[in-house]
């Protein structure tokens, strides 16, 4: 885990991708996605059917490397609406363990539909916790501190014959110390868009310039994505 400044506050950034929020004792993770490869198997693309195990997983050790007594899920949960009906055992005792150990918030999100059965936890479309807006996708022209998902931001460059692509954060930041951050996707079982995509460009603005942000041999490297003109 790395330290980042973020909202006038200090967080921590794990190299799978979820955000520690010390004040708070919160973990954030965005995208899970449960039980995607079950989804594309009832249209006859069958995938290992394991998915959410692994995934759950990483939420579990995310929560004992952090000590989170509270997780936020930043939208796109389940592949789809029945997603939650589709667990299998193993993977739904896993999910009930892990919402009866910490306070467990869904935001929802575009792929989450009408939610089928809660498995622990409660639902909220958007949360605004002390001045920092969570919600699954950037809203345009928001002003105030917010972290999202949706995108599933990749870092994709190629340097001294060495190509990266790995999954990043992306940090919009004003000169007014502003700032709003795009959490990558936290699913095993999930894609990647670059994180230089103009889509995401987009939704961060109004900003004055855009990093990508990874976590590397456990330090916070940042990559400029784009900067306003002078």
């Amino acid at each position: 885990m790395v330290p980042l400044s973020f909202a006038r506050q200090e967080w921590l950034l794990t190299r799978s991708g979820a955000l520690y929020w010390p004040r708070e004792a919160a973990l954030l993770v965005a995208d899970l996605h449960l039980e995607k490869a079950s989804f594309f198997a009832k249209a006859g693309q069958m995938l290992p059917p394991y998915d959410s195990r692994e995934t759950l997983e990483r939420v579990a050790l995310a929560i004992r490397e952090t000590g989170a007594r509270r997780v936020y899920t930043l939208g796109d949960n389940f592949h789809d609406e029945d997603g939650a009906r589709r667990l299998e055992p193993h993977a739904a005792g896993m999910l009930d363990a892990l919402t009866r150990a910490v306070d467990w918030v869904w935001i929802t999100g575009n792929h989450d539909g009408e939610p089928g059965p809660i498995r622990g936890g409660i639902m909220q479309a958007e949360l605004d916790i002390g001045g920092v807006v969570l919600r699954h996708k950037a809203r345009v022209g928001e002003t105030r501190f917010e972290l999202s998902g949706h995108f599933h931001p990749r870092l994709r460059i190629s340097a001294r014959g060495r190509h990266i692509n790995r999954p990043c954060a992306v940090l919009g930041e004003d000169r007014a110390g502003g700032g709003r951050m795009i959490l990558p996707a936290f699913g095993a079982l999930t894609g990647g868009m670059d994180a230089a995509d103009p889509a995401i460009l987009d939704a961060m603005q109004p900003a004055d310039a855009i990093h990508a942000l990874i976590e590397t041999r456990g330090r916070l490297l940042r990559f400029p994505l784009w900067r306003a003109a002078a």
